[in-house]
């Protein structure tokens, strides 16, 4: 199996995560289904399927967590950077706009754009890894190629 990068404070988040559905949303869930049963006809009861349909969901994110914890390798952050890699902060100027936006390179299970978190694994992560200042990047993306220039890295 191959392994999957992240920082420590991503595979922290994902065991917190873990952690809180097991000790938590999931007895949670057994108590609700419990007290649906108490209720009655299960055929009929609305909260029963509500609550055998949250414990799947939780179940399901309780295996993929584990799975990911399971696949993940800390990788050290060591900066500065002069080229773009796993765990640099990219300052990108779009050269159609001139639009300045700033990324942190991360691994696809703690990617959030969001908070301009991108994985190495996206289309602009991968034309990103190895450049340096100055390059200009072209990246493949839904309404286009879109065109960079790499200001800065950190």
């Amino acid at each position: 199996m191959n392994t999957v990068p992240i920082t420590q404070q991503g595979l922290d988040a994902l065991k917190k995560e873990l952690d809180r559905l097991l000790k938590e949303e999931r007895p949670r869930v057994i108590r609700a289904i419990e007290d649906a049963r108490a209720h009655g006809d299960l055929s009929e009861n609305a909260e029963y399927h509500a609550a055998k349909e949250r414990q799947g969901f939780v179940e399901g994110r309780i295996a993929e967590l584990q799975i990911q914890i399971n696949s993940c390798q800390v990788e050290k952050i060591n900066g500065p950077y002069d080229r773009c890699v796993f765990g640099a902060t990219v300052t990108l100027e779009n050269t159609d706009t001139g639009e300045e936006r700033t990324y942190t390179l991360v691994g696809p299970f703690e990617s959030a754009p969001e908070q301009n978190r991108i994985s190495i694994a996206t289309p602009i992560g991968q034309a990103l890894l190895g450049r340096e200042a100055g390059d200009e990047v072209k990246v493949k993306a839904p309404k286009g190629v879109a065109e960079y220039v790499i200001v800065s890295i950190k």
